[in-house]
């Protein structure tokens, strides 16, 4: 399989997108022109024309609002944040019109739309530009929220948000755009809703979705060294949960360690937790621990925002406590 960026792999999914289905097209803050903030649009301009790849004005409300129309009468847009941090600007489009559509004209209209663009942080971006936000949308009924991991699933999960009928919130791990990765060729659509084992063990499950995969299988390489076997189960979709895939791994080792970048209170590790303690707790052999990000505004200083997030050591630390390999 040819390798691609995770950025390569969306551009590809829109562009085999936007050929198929010519209800398709691309709206957001410089998608156009400057081919995307960070490039996903490349080229998408100059081969689809300025009426499916539309340049909005900083105006992410007006945008959004814009888009939820459009697939109210059959269109199927795809709407670019240029950062999550920005898009909470359009929450009430997103929160209040789109996700409660279905409901609120008894289920006469659909809103087939895809929301999506960078999250978590970026690299030196301080406190308003490095928030991971996926459970703020995904507390909501209506919204489907994926975060791929892979520039495999990014382009097969993207595909498969644009042909879904419903609005589908997609977060792309904003230092992940470089990532690269084999990517099928032909067809590759990845059904939203089902988690992946993206690494098989047997002595503790560890629970992740997004950039965070990378940290833990760093930690599952150096805890195999110490005959440590890790299985690592990649959510991808935060709603709806893969119930049936989460129950297996820890039928599977009976020890779970989840890993989320975004802050502790009323994270969606909490609600995988929760689903553990209710229908797996035969099976735990140790609490669940959680590693997140700290419970604090992001630092602008590279060394304080490192300290602020899951890594590899600290991964590594709380498999060796739900183990019982070290006193703590």
């Amino acid at each position: 399989m040819p390798e691609l960026m995770y950025r390569e792999a969306l551009n590809q999914a829109l562009a085999e997108e936007m050929e198929r289905d010519n209800r398709v097209f691309l709206m957001g803050e410089e998608v156009g022109r400057y081919n995307g903030a960070f490039k996903v649009s490349q080229g998408l301009l100059d081969r689809f024309g300025s009426a499916r790849v539309v340049d909005a004005p900083i105006s992410e409300l007006g945008f959004t609002g814009l888009g939820v129309g459009a697939a109210m009468m059959g269109l199927r847009p795809v709407i670019e944040m240029m950062t999550w941090n920005f898009a909470i600007l359009a929450m009430d489009q997103i929160v209040n019109n789109a996700a409660k559509l279905r409901h609120m004209s008894g289920g006469q209209l659909r809103c087939p739309i895809v929301f999506r663009g960078p999250g978590g942080a970026g690299g030196r971006l301080s406190s308003q530009h490095s928030q991971a936000l996926e459970a703020n949308y995904a507390h909501f009924p209506g919204l489907k929220v994926i975060a791929p991991a892979t520039p495999a699933d990014a382009k097969g999960m993207l595909k498969a948000a644009i042909r879904d009928e419903n609005p589908v919130v997609m977060f792309e791990g904003e230092r992940l755009y470089a990532i690269k990765g084999e990517v099928p060729e032909g067809e590759h659509v990845v059904p939203l809703g089902k988690a992946d084992v993206k690494r098989e063990g047997k002595d503790v499950s560890i629970i992740t979705w997004s950039r965070m995969y990378y940290f833990c299988e760093e930690a599952a390489q150096q805890l195999e060294k110490e005959g440590i076997s890790a299985e690592i189960l990649d959510l991808r979709t935060l709603r709806p949960l893969d119930e049936e895939a989460i129950l297996a791994t820890v039928r599977k080792t009976n020890r779970v360690v989840i890993v989320e970048e975004g802050w502790p209170l009323a994270g969606v590790g909490a609600s995988v937790v929760d689903l553990l303690q209710s229908k797996a707790f035969d099976h735990l052999d140790a609490p669940v621990h959680r590693v997140t990000g700290l419970d604090i505004n992001m630092s602008y200083a590279a060394n304080l925002e490192a300290a602020a997030q899951p890594d590899a050591p600290k991964i590594i630390a709380a498999v060796k406590k739900v183990l019982y390999r070290e006193e703590g």
